[in-house]
């Protein structure tokens, strides 16, 4: 029997070497393959993973584990402090999320419904002949103006403290709407801050304790909160930059104190309990992931990609949930692939920066072989059909500026270095690749966009189109911008005044071009584009109004999110 045991025991060591050896190997094998996929993803950082830069937490959740957690660049560039995941942000709109939550959080407590008027928890809004929603609210489609753009029109400046009574009181002046209720999707952080008004209201609570209380605690997300008051103190808070002119960064950090479209103050770290929720619901119960994740409709019965406070979409070919958010000098997005079980999620503190093709670029190191590239269009490694050639000047017939009649929005197309270049304004421009011999691909944007040329019938480019994945085109139509004299430009002189702003507008003709001065900030210059239209990249576009004499009497002010502010003059 002893000799038995000793040869069993002989064999045992041998066979568990072996399997020892074969673990090890295997383990190795492992840690190789995790250092080959980390080193793809830092290199798509690389840029700003160094000591004199801002940059990104970065945060990749699989199977409700963070497998990978990133900090690059630094939180603080005064102090040292670097980047890492437990550094906090300010999520900006990527807070609406939260926000929608806890509405339906208070539904489910039976305190409202999100079918319910507006106006039935703030009835200081104006009555504009058709009945807002909750739900509108929170789907960007009741018609209402962007309370930021429109504070942002009035002067105000993310230095200055603003705070609910500010915003409440400029969305109460607004006599109209973008348009009615439900007949259009239009991205509007009115909605989501009215929604934090009505939760206060309904609760009794700050949107900050309600959140704490019934969200961030029971999560036990305890780096996270609703930032209501500019003075508090954050703990481990990124500090948000911006590029400076001459080279190098500055602070860009904002003192408004509105809550519900923003203002969140989180973690990678903790937005994994966050995404966690969505996989097994400690908070809300399944019924609160089914509302967050339906999309919204319009009137028509057209179904919206957006939810509550959510995108749901498909990004090459797989099922993608989303939302972003840029404010100040900061950056956010959280991407989740719900079938995959994979999120990713980007913090960056630099306004230049997005992270929504960076946490895109992420998921393709981890998801790429069950990833589909775009179908039907042959393309080589640039994104550009190596069957489609152009000369120089076979491009140049598509160079020029495009107007949208809709809401006056111009766009220009350049040639740079042999390439065809989509412009939208300084700094903000995009490489247009070949697709057909009308038809471009936008280059390195995060989603799939594509612009077409149509021609007239004198062959000569008429206008183009514009579609974002799978959406509505955009139709631009070509002109040529007016070149109003000198002694025409000083007809446009003058004060004008909107009560819905409560602010003044000065127009004067200075140095051959207009030029507008609001309250103390320093003139803008505005370029005519049609007659009696002129636009201002930070402003927006300005359409002078004349009487039955032709004489310069106001203008109406629009930008991407508010329409047809009115002006009179004084």
């Amino acid at each position: 029997m002893r000799i038995l045991n000793q040869t069993v025991g002989v064999i045992l060591f041998f066979a568990g070497g072996l399997l020892g050896h074969s673990v090890q190997a295997q383990s190795q094998e492992r840690i190789e393959i995790r250092t080959d996929v980390q080193k793809r993803v830092d290199s798509l950082f690389v840029q700003w993973d160094k000591p004199n830069s801002p940059g990104c937490a970065l945060g990749v959740i699989k199977n409700g584990e963070l497998i990978y957690r990133r900090g690059y660049g630094m939180a603080n560039l005064e102090h040292g402090i670097p980047i890492s995941a437990r550094s906090v942000f300010d999520l900006a709109s990527m807070s609406k999320q939260f926000t929608a939550a806890c509405v339906v959080l208070l539904s489910q407590q039976g305190k409202l419904s999100l079918d319910d008027d507006v106006r039935k928890y703030i009835p200081e809004l104006p009555a504009y002949g058709k009945m807002i929603t909750i739900r509108k609210l929170l789907n960007h489609t009741s018609g209402l103006r962007d309370y930021p753009d429109l504070m942002d029109l009035a002067g105000y400046q993310l230095e200055e403290v603003t705070n609910t009574r500010d915003a409440l009181g400029i969305i109460s002046r607004q006599k109209t709407l973008n348009f009615n209720p439900g007949e259009e999707w239009l991205y509007s952080n009115s909605g989501y801050f009215l929604a934090s008004v009505i939760v206060e209201r309904v609760s009794g609570k700050s949107m900050q304790a309600f959140a704490k209380e019934n969200i961030f605690e029971p999560l036990g997300m305890t780096a996270t909160m609703y930032l209501d008051n500019h003075a508090t103190i954050v703990p481990h808070r990124a500090t948000g930059y911006e590029l400076r002119k001459e080279g190098g960064f500055q602070i860009k950090m904002s003192n408004w104190e509105e809550t519900g479209d923003g203002a969140i103050q989180t973690s990678v770290e903790d937005l994994l309990m966050w995404d966690n929720n969505f996989y097994n619901p400690k908070v809300g119960g399944k019924a609160l992931i089914e509302q967050l994740l339906t999309p919204g409709k319009l009137n028509s019965g057209e179904k919206l990609q957006y939810a509550l406070g959510l995108s749901v979409g498909t990004y090459k070919g797989l099922d993608m949930i989303s939302h972003g958010g840029a404010w100040a000098g900061y950056r956010a997005e959280l991407i989740r692939f719900p079938k995959q079980k994979l999120s990713v999620v980007c913090l960056c503190n630099l306004a230049t920066m997005d992270p929504s093709r960076l946490a895109q670029q992420v998921a393709e190191v981890y998801l790429t072989d069950q990833m589909k590239q775009d179908q039907n269009i042959d393309v080589g490694p640039s994104g550009t059909n190596e069957n489609v050639k152009f000369t120089h000047d076979e491009l140049s017939r598509y160079l020029g500026y495009y107007r949208n009649p809709a809401d006056e929005t111009v766009r220009k197309t350049i040639l740079r270095e042999g390439k065809l270049v989509y412009v939208r304004g300084p700094e903000n421009e995009t490489e247009l690749a070949p697709v057909t011999h009308d038809k471009f691909r936008m280059v390195d944007v995060p989603q799939h966009v594509m612009v077409t040329f149509t021609l007239a019938e004198s062959g000569k480019v008429s206008g183009m189109q514009v579609i974002v994945a799978s959406g509505k085109p955009t139709m631009f139509q070509s002109f040529k911008p007016a070149a109003p004299t000198k002694e025409q430009l000083g007809a446009y002189a003058g004060t004008f005044y909107s009560e819905e702003l409560d602010v003044n507008y000065v127009v004067a003709s200075q140095d051959s071009q207009l030029v507008v001065r609001i309250r103390r900030l320093e003139a803008k210059p505005l370029s005519p584009t049609i007659a009696d239209v002129f636009k201002n990249d930070d402003i927006g576009w300005i359409r002078f109004t004349r009487d039955n004499r032709n004489a310069i009497v106001g203008f109406t002010l629009s930008t991407g999110r508010v329409r047809n502010v009115i002006f009179e003059k004084r």
